[in-house]
């Protein structure tokens, strides 16, 4: 038998091991898709078992995204620009991380949320993992306007010290204090409103917000990375402004599937997928 897991912590609102798994039983293949539920001590002595025959590799989720870099051996893709890792995989004896959340994001977002970022403003709170790949794919994508909210402003000033340098002519990006009052002028105009905190998500914090429904902006897409529950209280307050809405699941699935193909070689059978991770949410 042969494993994939995904690290993080906690992890009892993950539905990527029921997803995954109904891609690896659509391809017969020898393999589990398991939860290592890892707390920060213990994320070099996880990433260490990857490297065991059976195991093909892994996803990588909160709060680990930036962390286990030192642990492997290389980066590739998107990883190396974005400083965050979603996905191990193996080539021979060597451990490789990458990010298929930028990926995942505009698959998402333009797809399945009918939204062209080029040209348009955009606001991403949040200034962890998640946000990274938000924000480079973003960039990347030519918006006209980006500010990245965070409660810590120097996480957000280091965030764009590292992804500003891909901004090109006529692109402003800035970073402001995640409070409302500060919040409050830039998000007037805004065309993408992001939420790339954890607040919203199963648990202790799902009766949360990132902001006060007063400042959401009903001209948006308003765009929530947190997938369950699959409407989350943001959401919910957004749909009731009027603004447009998309939940985290398409970018958990996209993402999902673009590791798949790295991990067996195989297509990711997308469809099932998604079919499977609207199922687990009920």
């Amino acid at each position: 038998m042969n494993y994939i897991g995904i690290i993080g912590y906690p992890l009892s609102h993950s539905v990527s091991p029921v997803f995954q798994q109904a891609a690896l039983d659509y391809h017969r293949l020898d393999a589990r898709y398991v939860v290592w539920e890892t707390r920060e001590d213990r994320l070099e002595d996880t990433v260490r078992k990857i490297r065991r025959e059976e195991n093909w590799g892994a996803n990588v989720t909160v709060p680990h995204k930036e962390r286990v870099i030192p642990f492997l051996d290389s980066l590739d893709g998107d990883a190396p620009a974005v400083g965050a890792v979603n996905v191990i995989y193996k080539r021979g004896e060597k451990l490789l991380g990458t990010n298929t959340d930028v990926y995942g994001f505009l698959q998402a977002v333009e797809q399945v949320g009918k939204f062209t970022p080029g040209g348009k403003r955009a606001v991403v709170l949040g200034a962890g993992g998640a946000a990274r790949a938000v924000v480079y794919a973003l960039i990347k994508s030519r918006v006209a306007f980006l500010a990245v909210a965070n409660r810590s402003p120097l996480r957000a000033e280091s965030l764009l010290g590292d992804l500003g340098r891909f901004a090109g002519k006529g692109q402003e990006v800035m970073s402001v204090v995640l409070q409302d009052a500060v919040l409050e002028p830039v998000l007037r105009g805004c065309d993408l409103l992001v939420n790339c905190t954890s607040l919203g998500m199963k648990g202790s914090q799902q009766d949360q917000m990132p902001l006060i429904p007063g400042l959401i902006p009903k001209d948006a897409l308003v765009y929530d990375l947190v997938y369950n529950p699959a409407e989350t209280l943001f959401l919910r307050e957004a749909r009731k402004a009027g603004a447009r809405t998309l939940g985290g699941l398409p970018m958990l699935v996209y993402q999902g599937a673009a590791a798949f193909e790295l991990w067996t070689g195989k297509k990711a059978p997308v469809d099932i997928m998604f079919e499977a991770a609207r199922s687990a949410l009920g």
